[in-house]
Order: structure tokens, then C-alpha cells, then sequence
């Protein structure tokens, strides 16, 4: 529900496709499913890649809106990828054109969609000025 209404919210601003990889869980080596993963999240990816990753930079929502903003100015598709259980392979994070941080806290891929949705509709918010990041 939380993932509709922030797709819905986002539409005023842009056009989002929430593309999901499927899930390589047969696999048995943590290590192996990270790169099967990764290898399809770099076949559909496009423009600027933001990659949410633990080691990435920690940035407050009005510097992930300058980064968004700066972005959206040489790039007109932008990819957010939130990894799966294991996190994302080596390949996709030096693909990246930034890797952003939520802070040290582990949180389940699912709950860092709606956290990245957030963020993402709060940059737009910053971005054209309304009073939602208040």
C-alpha cells in the first residue's frame, strides 16, 4: 500500500516504473545470487544509477534533492536500485553514478523500497518548492 501511494504521490513529477529482479533464492551461495541478481539489475538499468548501499555516502534529504536535480539535468531516466537480501554485486555498485547510504542500520529490501520512494518523492517536494519537506 505504502509503495502505490508514493508511486501515486511521484506522478505529478515524473514517471516511475518500480522494475523488480526475481528473486535467485534456488541458489544456495549467498555469493551466486548476488551476481545473478546483478546481472540482471544491470540489463535494466538506464541513466544515472543510484545505487542504495550501506557503504555509500550518508546525505540529508536536501542534498539527495541536489543530487536528484543535478542528475535529471544530463540524464533524462533515472535508475534507483535497492538490492535483495544479500545486497547488490561489485558490477552494479562501479556502475553506479553514486552510491547513497540510509546510515548503518540494516533494513529488509522491502522496507528500503518505501524508504527509497520517500526520499525520492521528498527530493521532487524540495526540488520545486512545496511544503511537504516541512
Amino acid at each position: 500500500d505504502a509503495q502505490n501511494e508514493y508511486i501515486k504521490r511521484l506522478s505529478r513529477f515524473c514517471k516511475l516504473k518500480v522494475i523488480e529482479v526475481e528473486e535467485q533464492n534456488f541458489l544456495s551461495n549467498p555469493g551466486q545470487i548476488i551476481e545473478r541478481e546483478g546481472e540482471e539489475i544491470l540489463e535494466k538499468q538506464k541513466g544515472s544509477t543510484f545505487v542504495f548501499d550501506i557503504h555509500g555516502s550518508e546525505l540529508t534529504s536536501q542534498e539527495f534533492a541536489k543530487l536528484v536535480s543535478s542528475q535529471s539535468l544530463t540524464s533524462s531516466t533515472i535508475t534507483f536500485v535497492v538490492g535483495g537480501s544479500y545486497g547488490v554485486s561489485e558490477k552494479v555498485k562501479q556502475s553506479a553514478t553514486k552510491l547513497v547510504s540510509f546510515g548503518k542500520i540494516t533494513l529488509p529490501h522491502n522496507l528500503a523500497r518505501i524508504v527509497a520512494l520517500e526520499q525520492i518523492y521528498r527530493a521532487f517536494n524540495i526540488i520545486s518548492g512545496t511544503n511537504y519537506h516541512k
